[in-house]
């Protein structure tokens, strides 16, 4: 076993059929898991996707967009029997260690060079141990080291008015701001809500803005997003939400459901939220707390946060 750094692999495995991936990410809720993966190819591969559900037994989900690969794992020890195209590449272990992550990927011919020395060079990556090189047709092994990070979701709601503004961009532009200010922005979900609703500016969406964040830095970046809405909405209704973690509570996803159904009422929202331990924050006024709470309850499920119910 060598332990190797990015900078070693660099210097090191300089062959052509070596691609780097771009980032990997690693956010810890109690014994999940979510690791982000910037797959090298331009829209990323769904046949490691496959290949990693198929696989492993401590992924509870793996998904695509673009060439980001999202893997929700438990923490735990399932070793994979690999075989060639049926069970070709996966994880075999899921450690939280202090301050770090560490993940252990296997794969045959390919996916061993990627579970190795691509992934190994990525931006995130403190270090790897490599068991096994990998490539032609012998597996690959390595543990892909990271930094312990952390999943702040908050949602935003009320920033226009009939005559200006529009949520879903302000909200993009506050999340890369942040990101110029050294958080990791990762996602941006548009939530449609109650599309009769009479309050509505016009379309009646609210937006989920992700986050990965260091332990102890999700108050600073609350605090950031906060006051950017406050210098930058239109709105005197403008509220936000705010989820720590990774998993949606059930009760939250019900009451986002229900808010694409029905008109809902401030109370209800700041109830659940009470009940949920969500931080809701009134930014220009309460009637924004609703929206804002929806879009957590499907931040992680993009096509159900986009759907009208009727």
């Amino acid at each position: 076993m060598e332990i190797l750094r990015p900078s070693d692999l660099k210097e090191r495995f300089q062959d052509p059929w070596i691609s780097p991936y771009r980032k990997v990410l690693t956010m810890v809720d109690r014994d999940m898991v979510e690791i982000l993966e910037y797959h090298p190819c331009v829209s990323g591969s769904e046949w490691m996707i496959y290949q990693y559900q198929r696989s492993s037994r401590l992924i509870e989900r793996a998904r695509r967009d673009g060439n980001r690969h999202s893997y929700l794992a438990r923490t735990g020890k399932a070793p994979i029997e690999l075989q060639a195209s049926l069970n070709a590449a996966g994880i075999e272990e899921v450690a939280v260690e202090g301050d770090e992550v560490r993940v252990v990927h296997a794969g045959l011919a390919g996916a061993g060079v990627g579970a190795a020395m691509c992934r190994g060079m990525a931006e995130g990556v403190k270090r790897i141990e490599l068991y096994e090189v990998g490539g032609g047709s012998k597996p690959g092994r390595a543990a892909v080291i990271t930094p312990r990070l952390e999943k702040v979701v908050i949602g935003i709601d009320d920033t226009d008015t009939p005559e200006s503004g529009a949520t879903w961009t302000l909200a993009n532009n506050i999340g890369l701001e942040a990101r110029k200010q050294g958080f990791e922005y990762i996602d941006h979900v548009t939530v449609q809500l109650y599309p009769h609703n009479p309050h509505k500016t016009q379309n009646c969406v609210s937006v989920a803005l992700a986050f990965a964040v260091r332990p102890g830095e999700a108050d600073k970046l609350v605090a950031l997003v906060r006051d950017l809405l406050r210098d930058n909405t239109l709105s005197d209704k403008t509220a936000m939400a705010v989820l720590r973690g990774i998993v949606v509570p059930e009760k939250l996803r019900e009451y986002s459901a229900k808010s694409k159904r029905t008109l809902m009422e401030v109370e209800e929202a700041e109830g659940v939220a009470r009940e949920l331990g969500v931080e809701l924050i009134e930014v220009t006024g309460s009637q924004g707390k609703i929206g804002a709470l929806a879009a957590l309850g499907l931040y992680d499920d993009p096509e159900e946060a986009a759907r009208v119910y009727y």
